[in-house]
């Protein structure tokens, strides 16, 4: 999947735990008196002794920084943030690589099945709160998103004033980004071509996306590097938008769809709990480039990661371990 454009959000009233920032929720109309009462069905499987303890202990703050009691009357439109709270995560065995880091901006190169960020059941082992505890900085935040499944580059903005401006140049499209990726090969196609669509939210299955007609706001070029393995071929794919799943989206509508796929074409069931670690996604953030908005200078990074069937093969490949004869 294409970087996501991540938009800066108001201060935050709490500082990161354990390389953990606070998650916020907006209170909206309803019908809801007290807090504790919307809080009770925004989030039914913690219990409101629980949301009391937290906020007993300080741990739940509106926008203005002022603790929130469970009585206290819902206003919509307030912000309030607090900590998450998740059972103990098993460590995640894949390890990112430190690729670059100044006072402006850090690079990983992410392994297949690590999130970038926190989110659902994953705290701890993301992306994000690895970096900041490696380099004991609690202010690194992505510019950008790679699904959990997909490998490669990741940016990480250091310095709060810098952020808007790294986000502005995804938002622009001022960033050269190229995947590579492994799918079936098709004798009746001609490379290069051009993939352009609208892609939507499919309504009847969760997490898909879907090309539907009317005016395409996804576009992604794509390229076959040469044949590798059985009736496969190695791709490079240089998206122009960044529509969620876009890549995996137009490869499967081109009857292409990328090997360890579990949700193109077909969604497939998932062991959230258990992820079958030696069948990855084979989708690889390859290169990215483009001019530091902060300090001018022309940026590239390469990810030295392999496409190669296997979640823990990612040094790069010698002559005699090319993936595919180009």
């Amino acid at each position: 999947m294409p970087p996501s454009e991540l938009p800066p959000g108001p201060p935050v009233p709490l500082p990161p735990r354990d390389g953990v920032s606070a998650s916020c929720v907006a209170l909206p109309h309803g019908p809801w008196l007290t807090v504790a009462s919307f809080l009770a069905d925004r989030f039914p499987r913690i219990p409101a002794d629980d949301w009391a303890a937290r906020m007993a202990r300080g741990e739940v703050l509106d926008e203005q920084g002022a603790r929130v009691a469970p009585g206290d009357r819902l206003r919509a439109h307030r912000r309030l943030y607090y900590y998450r709270e998740l059972p103990a995560e098993a460590p995640l065995p894949v390890q990112e690589d430190l690729v670059f880091a100044d006072e402006h901006l850090v690079v990983v190169d992410k392994p297949h099945f690590l999130p970038v960020v926190p989110g659902g059941r994953y705290l701890q082992e993301t992306v994000l709160v690895r970096t900041r505890k490696r380099l004991g900085h609690d202010d690194l935040v992505a510019v950008h998103r790679l699904d959990r499944e997909t490998a490669g580059l990741v940016l990480l903005a250091v310095r709060p004033q810098d952020r808007d401006a790294y986000h502005a140049i995804f938002r622009a499209r001022d960033v050269d980004k190229v995947y590579e990726a492994i799918a079936p090969w098709r004798d009746d196609l001609v490379f290069p071509l051009v993939r352009r669509s609208r892609l939507v939210e499919r309504p009847d299955a969760f997490m898909q996306m879907v090309e539907v007609p009317g005016e395409p706001n996804a576009e992604t070029a794509i390229d076959c590097l040469g044949r590798c393995g059985p009736g496969l071929a190695h791709y490079r794919l240089r998206p122009v938008t960044g529509q969620r799943h876009q890549l995996r989206v137009h490869m499967a509508a081109l009857g292409l769809p990328i090997v360890g796929d579990r949700i193109y074409p077909t969604l497939q069931p998932y062991e959230e709990d258990r992820p079958d670690l030696t069948d990855p996604l084979q989708l690889l953030a390859r290169r990215i480039a483009f001019t530091d908005p902060v300090t001018g200078a022309p940026r590239a990074f390469e990810s030295r990661r392999v496409l190669s069937g296997s979640v823990f093969g990612h040094d790069a490949p010698s002559d005699k371990e090319e993936l595919c004869d180009g």
